[in-house]
């Protein structure tokens, strides 16, 4: 399933918006907003698979918010201003919806996104710098990773690594078995041993859960 998110000003269009997305079971409403900014927060906290962005908003226009993540899902373009549509498509985006739209033509948008998930291979290692030399790192032996200011420890059984970076960045490249449960930690799921409380258990060491994150991760784990 694809979590995703509406950006978007005016209410009457988040609605149709929000009555198309409840139409496609592969689609997971994560949270609506009015403006980029406060939808900031949830990029940088949970995996969104996509977000559908208006052009036209408060305080900072659709192009200049893509232009400032570093890493962003997939982006679907929604707005009555076909005038747009070479520079969004120039900053990557999936889609590009001229309103009004129509539920099929909101369909075939995204079922894009779901067939590049489809085709994209989940890897099975990671290469990680250590001086001037690069190890590879089974996915498999990796416990879980941690966000440590400007760096993200990665924690396997035998070893810690220490990379620059953010772990958003890191969440983006790793298989689906790894799971956000807190804003400093992703967890590999196949690797706990329980859960109690707001506690994930993983060989021993005990990983908090944030109260954003609590939901998502149960779903994960009751299927």
């Amino acid at each position: 399933m694809l979590k995703a998110l509406i950006i978007e000003d005016q209410l009457p269009a988040q609605r149709i918006l929000m009555t198309y997305i409840e139409q496609m079971p592969e689609l997971a409403l994560t949270g609506a907003f009015t403006n980029a900014l406060d939808a900031t927060p949830v990029l940088q906290n949970q995996q969104i698979d996509l977000f559908f962005l208006d052009i036209n908003l408060p305080k900072l226009s659709g192009i200049s918010f893509l232009k400032n993540l570093t890493v962003a899902p997939n982006v679907i373009i929604t707005t009555a201003y076909p005038e747009y549509a070479l520079e969004g498509f120039e900053l990557d985006v999936t889609d590009y919806l001229l309103k009004p739209f129509s539920f099929e033509r909101f369909h075939k948008a995204v079922m894009k996104v779901k067939d590049q998930k489809v085709e994209k291979a989940s890897p099975e290692f990671v290469f990680i710098k250590s001086d001037k030399e690069f190890f590879k790192v089974e996915l498999k032996q990796i416990l879980y990773l941690k966000a440590d200011d400007n760096y993200v420890k990665i924690i396997t059984p035998e070893k810690t690594h220490i990379q620059a970076g953010s772990l958003q960045n890191w969440e983006g490249q790793l298989a689906q078995d790894f799971v956000r449960v807190h804003k400093s930690y992703l967890i590999n799921l196949s690797k706990v041993d329980k859960v109690s409380g707001n506690r994930v258990f993983i060989q021993g060491q005990e990983i908090p859960i944030g109260r954003a994150y609590r939901e998502g991760l149960l779903n994960r784990i009751c299927g």
